[in-house]
């Protein structure tokens, strides 16, 4: 009997990256929807790849941070639009006014420390990084269900989704 198990032809670990995308989206565009007011004692760190396709940023700040950057969604920020893909946010660095485009598939983690809430993402590559679908590999049984959900050191509730891809 082979152990070994076959290859995936649903790209499972896509459509969960796409779908935990998708809560940062619907996070951001109700905080749209109430003009750009946070409720509570919410606010958001936000880390993506300022090289990743799709992303708009200021030269100034992708030369000081050329792989990944962070940004906080608290007391100061303004004109947030959020669409399916993307999100577009105007903030201030060393008082000198940005306007941010973001796409969701360049974020690499999403944290609400008021509620100690995460995600943390898989960052997304151009074409030339695309595998097709028919080359998704799952990962062996006993390591899949432990990796895909963990909770972070600190106690707060952090998903991590990692299928392992080969690569």
């Amino acid at each position: 009997m082979n152990e070994t198990p076959p290859d995936s032809l649903i790209p499972y670990d896509e459509i969960v990256q796409e779908a935990l995308r998708a809560v940062v989206g619907r996070v951001l565009g109700q905080v749209e929807d109430a003009g750009g007011a946070l409720p509570g004692n919410h606010h958001f760190y936000i880390t993506f790849k300022t090289g990743a396709p799709g992303v708009s940023i200021p030269d100034n700040l992708r030369e000081r941070f050329p792989d990944e950057m962070t940004i906080v969604l608290q007391n100061k920020f303004w004109d947030l639009s959020v669409s399916d893909t993307e999100f577009t946010v105007g903030l201030s660095f060393n008082q000198i006014p940005a306007k941010l485009e973001i796409p969701f598939a360049a974020i690499t983690a999403f944290v609400d420390p008021a509620v100690d809430f995460g995600l943390q993402f898989q960052a997304v590559g151009g074409e030339e990084d695309h595998q097709p679908h028919d080359d998704a590999e799952n990962d062996s049984p006993d390591s899949a269900a432990a990796e895909a959900i963990a909770q972070s050191e600190d106690g707060s509730n952090v998903v991590t989704v990692d299928f392992g891809k080969k690569k």
